[in-house]
């Protein structure tokens, strides 16, 4: 699996490019690591956590500034299996982050304390997907 952990430059870009005065909902899989891998000199990279422990910490702290910002959880889910796709890209965690805006996602990553916090996402995860989405209504059909 590659290492897909932060946006590339070009990605964040095309990201900011975007309108950000409309909701939207980030689709999120996760693959931790087995042991988190902070920077040296951290004051967690001699704890041994497991890439679990590290995320969880991750959310303790960057949650208060998610909330703030309007963000809220709009599904969460335990993958089992990968049906269609690549068998290596199992995801131990599965979610679905509403922003009110793409402004207020971009307010929570520049936050000096979300700054602190991501930390802890960067030695936890081993690989991830972050799929920005317009929200729409969830009617009948599949388009």
């Amino acid at each position: 699996m590659s290492d897909h952990v932060d946006p590339t430059r070009a990605a964040f870009d095309a990201f900011k490019a975007l309108p950000r005065d409309q909701p939207v909902e980030m689709l999120n899989l996760v693959r931790y690591r087995d042991r988190a891998e902070y920077p040296a000199g951290h004051d967690a990279a001699g704890l041994g956590l497991s890439g679990a422990e590290a995320y969880a910490r991750y959310g303790a702290e960057s949650g208060p500034i998610f909330r703030s910002v309007g963000g809220v959880i709009r599904w969460s889910g335990a993958p089992q299996l990968v049906l269609t796709g690549p068998a290596d890209e199992a995801w131990d965690s599965a979610f679905v982050a509403r922003y009110p805006s793409a402004g207020a996602f971009l307010a929570m990553v520049v936050d000096p304390a979300y700054k602190l916090a991501v930390v802890h996402r960067q030695a936890a995860v081993l690989t991830s997907r972050l799929i920005r989405c317009a929200p729409r209504d969830a009617g009948a059909g599949f388009g």
